[in-house]
């Protein structure tokens, strides 16, 4: 059982790679992959970069190079759920890409035309280790629902409110769309994890500098949880 674990920036993965029995790395598409071990688990961790594209890329080289049989992606996002705060963190249990829209034929705002889904589901049992996880940590809130993704930078209060009532969407980011319908496509089971920066639906706002030790806490604890979980390797 191999697990891929992907982040946009190297600060959310800095302390797992610390903490792994790194055994080699191999560099593609610009990306740079380590394959090693961390709690008995075989792990290849990975820094994909900014954005849908380079999500995609680096999930189909994990799924086609590395034969993982597993993806967590974890990371930052904007909330839009109404109660949902900085620090807090979203564990996504459908994901749908806010910024495709082809309504001019038909289609639903978010839908890609000529899929079999509206929504990109994550794994069930992914979600349960990450619950857990979270509930072994105790230091924030979490919420389970549905994380969008855009290539967009969304900072404007009545976007993020549309964000909210289209999709009912709790949070919104980058990449987690495409890793989602990257491993939709291939049958390989994920789960998209979020910690929460700002909320323009509430108001509520974190500086940066104080949100993202924050942020790296609750990526490392939560996925250190999951991968000491051994329901994850069956």
């Amino acid at each position: 059982m191999v697990i891929g674990i992907i982040a946009a920036m190297e600060e959310e993965l800095s302390l797992i790679v610390k903490a792994m029995d790194i055994k080699r790395e191999e560099n593609k598409a610009k990306m740079n992959f380590k394959y090693g071990e961390l709690y008995d688990s075989e792990i290849v961790a990975v820094v994909c970069g900014i954005g849908k594209v380079n999500a995609a890329i680096c999930t189909q080289i994990l799924i086609d190079d590395f034969k993982v049989d597993k993806v967590i992606n974890v990371g930052v996002a904007g909330g839009t759920g109404q109660e949902v705060m900085p620090g807090d963190v979203v564990i996504g249990d459908s994901l749908v890409q806010h910024d495709v829209d082809t309504s001019a034929f038909g289609d639903k705002i978010g839908q890609i035309p000529r899929l079999d889904t509206y929504s990109f589901k994550c794994d069930f049992e992914l979600i349960n280790a990450a619950k857990k996880a979270c509930k072994a940590w105790g230091k924030h809130n979490f919420f389970v629902g549905r994380i969008v993704t855009g290539d967009q930078f969304v900072n404007d209060a009545s976007k993020v409110k549309w964000l909210s009532s289209e999709f009912d969407a709790l949070a919104c980011e980058m990449e987690g769309g495409s890793i989602a319908q990257t491993c939709y496509l291939n049958c390989v089971p994920f789960v998209i994890i979020r910690s929460i920066s700002d909320n323009a639906n509430n108001g509520a706002h974190m500086d940066y500098e104080k949100f993202l030790p924050i942020a790296i806490e609750n990526s490392t604890n939560i996925l250190k949880g999951m991968l000491k979980n051994k329901q994850l390797h069956y």
